[in-house]
């Protein structure tokens, strides 16, 4: 049964597939062809989402004539779904009407990430193109720090009153309907705006006309503040399988709301930051794919010169010990497999302990616990390793100090590894910065230099030469 479902699944998502590209395909021929009309009757059933896309597989000549011809009640929705450099190509052609009758129909939060990506001079273009509330709404969300609720929230909800009866509340939500981003979430505030409660859509519907909001509401709100981080958001939303959270500012006062969708973005974005900074790439929110190589190479250069300097000391730590190499030339053949072993393990425990710091699932546990934990993981994989190694190399070597040097040294990197994988995270994160930072590649790197110590301190008491 289940491979059925997957087997249905994939022939879906090739089919959408194959209908994606064969949209992309027909409108570049309508185009180019200048049948306009044609083109434009292919978009109108079209998804947002795959007319966006389309948009995007066209030459770059295409994509503002393209999406001149999308029906206004959808444009501003497909331009959301844009790549942002493709966005940017688009308002710089846009005329100065087109544009305002773009970001008007955008709501605050959306207007505000775009702003986000977009060059100093656009975004000056952009705000005086903007009505004088619209400007008002964006500027008090740029005013909050970026990757923030108060950042990414959008002011748009329906809010009640205690003493609204049923009846009331529905004719409000009615009048607000087209102009809030959802209106399954329904939050109850007094006459300060201070939060009180929190209602469903489904409570409204099911309740009694002559009943008020005060008597079915929650009082119980779970909300974040202004300044609470994105990820914080997120994990809140996730924990209590919320379509929206409330946002309050520092006086318990309802300024806005961020709902699921919007979550789900950053935690995309976030994942890849994280994805990227493991892979000690540095990242940002330009699309990887779409930059030129001296970008590229730029943004990953930095990381690459810190460990190959490192690297270096791994080189002069094997220079120094050139006399016991030289007598027991059979040490030398090790090396690889213990400075690759220590970096695998080391980048498995810095890789579990990172990712459940980002998912906060050892959020309820102390640091010295986690350490000891995976330096205990080290310990028995080393034993284990290690055991298998001593024969190994004896089978190889018929040496008997050789096979336990190898033996007695990957155990003790196997250890090492495990530990500073787990507690370099952890430090960097008790620092306030980023626990992805301590990235794979330096902490393989690291445990390369002190692997290497590590053995040939073994060989010099083990080996008499």
């Amino acid at each position: 049964m289940v491979d059925n479902q997957n087997t249905t699944s994939v022939e879906e998502r090739s089919s959408r597939q194959e209908l994606r590209e064969l949209v992309r395909s027909q409108l570049q021929m309508f185009l180019e062809q200048g049948n306009f009309q044609g083109a434009k009757t292919l978009l109108v059933p079209v998804q947002p989402a795959d007319a966006a896309e389309a948009i995007e597989g066209l030459p770059q000549t295409l994509h503002a004539i393209a999406f001149r011809l999308l029906p206004k009640d959808k444009s501003t929705e497909i331009y959301e779904h844009l790549d942002s450099k493709v966005q940017q190509t688009l308002i710089e052609e846009f005329k100065n009407q087109e544009l305002r009758d773009l970001i008007d129909q955008m709501s605050p939060d959306d207007r505000v990430r775009l702003l986000d990506e977009l060059p100093v001079n656009l975004v000056r273009r952009l705000l005086k193109e903007l009505s004088s509330s619209e400007r008002q709404a964006t500027s008090l969300l740029l005013g909050y720090e970026p990757n923030t609720a108060g950042r990414i929230m959008t002011p748009e909800y329906v809010s009640l009153k205690e003493h609204f009866t049923i009846n009331r509340a529905f004719e409000r939500i009615r009048s607000l309907a087209n102009i809030t981003e959802t209106i399954y979430a329904l939050y109850v505030t007094d006459t300060a705006r201070h939060l009180t409660g929190i209602l469903s859509l489904r409570d409204l519907v099911t309740a009694e006309p002559e009943q008020t909001i005060g008597e079915i509401m929650t009082e119980d709100v779970v909300f974040v503040h202004t300044s609470t981080d994105q990820e914080e958001v997120a994990r809140t939303i996730q924990r209590y399988d919320f379509l929206a959270v409330p946002v309050v500012d520092s006086e318990q006062r309802l300024v806005g709301i961020v709902t699921v969708d919007d979550i789900i973005d950053v935690l995309e974005r976030e994942t890849t930051e994280d994805i990227y900074a493991l892979g000690a790439v540095q990242a940002d929110r330009e699309n990887y794919f779409q930059m030129s190589l001296f970008r590229i190479s730029k943004r990953r250069v930095s990381w690459l010169l810190i460990l190959l300097l490192t690297n270096i000391l791994t080189g002069g730590i094997i220079n120094a010990n050139e006399a016991i190499l030289e007598r027991v030339v059979s040490l030398a053949m090790f090396i690889p497999l213990l400075i690759g072993t220590g970096g695998n393990v080391g980048t498995q425990s810095s890789t579990v302990v990172i990712r459940g710091l980002s998912t906060d699932k050892i959020r309820d546990m102390i640091s010295w616990q986690i350490i000891r934990r995976e330096a205990l993981v080290g310990i028995v994989l080393g034993l284990m390793m290690g055991a298998l190694v001593v024969v190994g190399a004896y089978l190889v070597q018929r040496d008997w100090a050789v096979a336990v040097t190898v033996g007695l040294s990957l155990w003790g990197i196997t250890t090492l590894a495990a530990t500073s994988g787990a507690a370099l995270p952890m430090l960097f994160k008790s620092r306030g910065f980023d626990p992805a930072l301590m990235s794979a590649p330096f902490i393989a790197t690291c445990v390369d230099v002190l692997g290497v110590l590590i053995y040939f301190y073994v060989a010099r008491l083990l080996i008499r030469v």
